[in-house]
């Protein structure tokens, strides 16, 4: 075995004349600020290289990549890819092209068609839905169509949200929801209505809402556990339970997430591919093939179906034309409840406000 050759490190600073003298070569003797250098037993000068290895981004393979390494893009995998473009071309495929509805769920009943066989359906009746904003991805971020639903008297609802309303020059509604949209085409204009004919008889949608609570309930009917015996010893606990900490791997303790009794339903339940029977502009109703989660009365968001393929292009095109024919002027109306918006808050910042009302009335 070789002996190690005797090595220090020392600091050494070194200016150009100092160097010459001293016989260090002019390629070294120009450097005036301090760096680390070898002194070996010939007193030889070695410069170090600096900041070598794999965390610098050294490397002692080719420079033509790691082909057999996981995910480089040599081996056929995608670069992977990070920020809000990326977030959105990902989800681009779950986003419909475009805006859902709000209703109310009235109900449970049945249809039947010629030869009497019976469909169980719910019927969710749309009131007074209106356009109240749309999100930008330039503005938030992503592309989305608030919507706005029932009627809420002012007395009950916030300064801050009716002036929020005023600008829109729409009343104060009892419902707010968001529904994203694919891109830009999918918005909508500030305070047109939708109709129930905004769908079509026979697509698909999904119905979220919040379930009907329960309280609190036990394992078996939370989680359908079968219970305990009924003889054999079994006192007083046939519906329980039973043990939860021991056997179950990792020591006699409780793991996280099991399954215990607790406070049951009242949670956000999506159901999907429910398909469109029926659809009535006059009473504004929406019938739907099955059952919808929720009590009668909850709040219920309407939207095309994502696992399935969303309605033609050419219905899509009739939708939205029948929409703005049924709305006219809604551009006109945006500025001038704007311009009055902006009006009532220079008065209400100047206290001129209690005035302006009593001389309009």
């Amino acid at each position: 075995m070789a002996t190690r050759m005797p090595a220090r490190w020392a600091w050494a600073t070194t200016t150009t004349a100092a160097g010459l003298n001293q016989g260090i070569p002019a390629t070294m003797a120009m450097t005036s600020a301090p760096s680390r250098v070898l002194l070996t037993s010939r007193h030889a000068l070695l410069p170090r290289t600096a900041r070598r290895g794999v965390k610098y981004g050294w490397a002692t393979a080719p420079p033509r990549g790691k082909p057999t390494r996981f995910n480089q893009v040599s081996s056929g995998l995608p670069a992977p890819t990070t920020g809000p473009a990326a977030a959105l071309a990902r989800k681009a495929q779950s986003t419909p092209l475009r805006s859902g509805v709000l209703a109310i769920k009235k109900g449970v009943s049945a249809l039947y068609n010629s030869k009497g066989q019976r469909t169980p359906c719910t019927l969710l009746q749309m009131e007074q839905v209106e356009v109240v904003a749309s999100k930008t991805r330039a503005t938030h971020g992503y592309w989305a169509v608030q919507l706005g639903s029932g009627h809420k008297t002012a007395g009950n609802e916030t300064a801050p949200m009716l002036g929020y309303y005023e600008a829109k020059g729409i009343a104060p509604k009892r419902h707010l929801a968001e529904f994203r949209v694919r891109d830009e085409a999918g918005l909508l204009p500030v305070g047109v209505r939708l109709a129930p004919d905004w769908f079509k008889v026979g697509q698909f949608v999904d119905a979220r809402s919040n379930s009907r609570g329960m309280g609190f309930a036990g394992g078996m009917k939370r989680h359908g556990f079968s219970g305990q015996e009924a003889s054999h010893g079994n006192s007083k606990n046939h519906r329980t339970i039973g043990t939860t900490g021991p056997s179950q791997g990792g020591g006699s303790r409780v793991h996280p997430g099991k399954k215990m009794p607790g406070r049951m339903g009242g949670e956000r339940v999506t159901v999907q591919n429910l398909r469109v029977l029926k659809v009535d502009n006059e009473v504004g109703l929406v019938v739907v093939k099955g059952h919808v989660a929720g009590p009668k009365g909850c709040v219920v968001q309407i939207a095309d179906a994502v696992k399935k393929p969303p309605p033609a292009e050419t219905f899509i095109e009739k939708a939205r034309r029948l929409l703005l024919e049924r709305n006219p002027g809604h551009e006109d109306r945006l500025q001038e409840a704007r311009k009055l918006h902006l009006e009532l808050k220079e008065m209400r910042k100047g206290g001129t406000i209690a005035q302006a009302v009593a001389g309009a009335l």
